[in-house]
């Protein structure tokens, strides 16, 4: 079960979650949605993909949430666990803190001669 994210998440497994944030998936459901909100960062492959569904499985952060049979082909449908939403919650509050730390930091930079501009003028 989800007790706190030490580490950083993985892409795979962030993308994963975030395609199962608001609706129940099947693999290949999980696949195009990851790759769509990911907008082509990610592509996971099958073997990638239900890999990584077992060890979030077995994590506590997914569930199954029904199998159905389509044209023959049996589908098995994903949803988040209440562990799931905590630690994508968390993974989502730990990459926003670390974009407002370099936000912060860039901000604060002493104005420095920039190539495409020529020297920083005060």
């Amino acid at each position: 079960m989800f007790v706190g994210m030490a580490k950083a998440m993985r892409e795979p497994t962030f993308w994963i979650l975030t395609a199962l944030a608001q609706q129940a998936r099947h693999g290949y459901g999980i696949m195009q949605a990851a790759a769509a909100l990911s907008e082509g960062r990610v592509t996971l492959q099958a073997g990638t993909l239900y890999a990584a569904l077992d060890r979030l499985h077995a994590e506590g952060l997914i569930e199954v949430d029904h199998d159905e049979k389509v044209d023959g082909r049996d589908r098995r449908y994903y949803r988040l666990t209440v562990g799931g939403v905590a630690a994508l919650n968390a993974e989502v509050d730990r990459l926003a803190q670390n974009a407002r730390t370099a936000g912060r930091q860039l901000a604060a930079r002493a104005p420095q001669a920039r190539p495409d501009l020529g020297p920083a003028t005060a």
